[in-house]
């Protein structure tokens, strides 16, 4: 048998949209308790509602995790309110598509900033949590981009090919720790990175959903804790 994850506590960055989002909802619904972090205010306020609904705790950080301070005060505030960490979902990232010398060398710098950066800045301050507790998941949202590189795409096959090679080597330091370090590399999901602001691009029989991730997580997390696995792709069946 797997393990339970009812009652347990899990950070989640980028939740007030997509993947975050929907992974905090599904997460509530097995009984865990969810710190979340994004950029929008208004955004937690209302994923920090559905959450309650289900009827575990919720709190939320306002932070830009490419801020160091900022995520460290972030992580300081939700263990305060809802309890050290033994999830941590590292989904905050951001996309930049174009050709290599048409990219601004500002933006280009911005995604490292963001998706490795801060990938490490959180994973640094809820790290000693999960070393203390001497147990505890570290889920990483990659990308298919960074596994494969394709044209258009050097700032973030860049930024996502770095969060692979952080992630396998954390994974190796931490297992005596008895935590567990997987990474998933998505290829298209349908959130607002994909389509923008026009749902009607969006085809749910076809393209990969939120959900979809959020339900294939949590049922990583509930793998027994002898088991995890370290790197897995997720595609979608037939979209064209």
């Amino acid at each position: 048998m797997g393990q339970d994850i009812q009652g347990k506590v899990a950070y989640i960055t980028g939740a007030g949209s997509g993947i975050g989002r929907a992974t905090a909802l599904e997460l509530a619904r097995e009984g865990v308790h969810v710190g979340l972090i994004a950029r929008t205010e208004s955004k937690l306020q209302t994923v920090a509602e559905e959450v309650e609904a289900q009827g575990v705790q919720a709190s939320y950080a306002v932070c830009d995790i490419a801020d160091m301070d900022k995520v460290e005060q972030a992580v300081s505030e939700l263990r305060q309110n809802v309890g050290p960490a033994d999830i941590l979902i590292n989904n905050a990232g951001i996309g930049l598509k174009g050709s290599f010398l048409d990219l601004d060398p500002k933006d280009w710098k911005h995604t490292l900033e963001v998706n490795v950066f801060g990938t490490y800045h959180v994973t640094r301050a809820v790290l000693p949590q999960m070393i203390e507790k001497d147990q505890g998941d570290i889920i990483t949202i990659s990308s298919s981009n960074g596994l494969k590189g394709t044209a258009g795409s050097t700032s973030y096959s860049a930024s996502k090919f770095a969060v692979q090679g952080m992630s396998e080597a954390l994974m190796q330091e931490v297992r005596p720790h008895n935590i567990r370090v997987f990474t998933l590399n998505p290829s298209m999901v349908a959130t607002e990175m994909m389509y923008g602001d026009d749902p009607e691009k969006n085809d749910k029989e076809k393209y990969m959903q939120p959900e979809d991730m959020a339900e294939y997580m949590v049922s990583q997390l509930k793998l027994h804790p002898r088991i995890f696995i370290k790197q897995s792709l997720q595609w979608a069946t037939n979209p064209f």
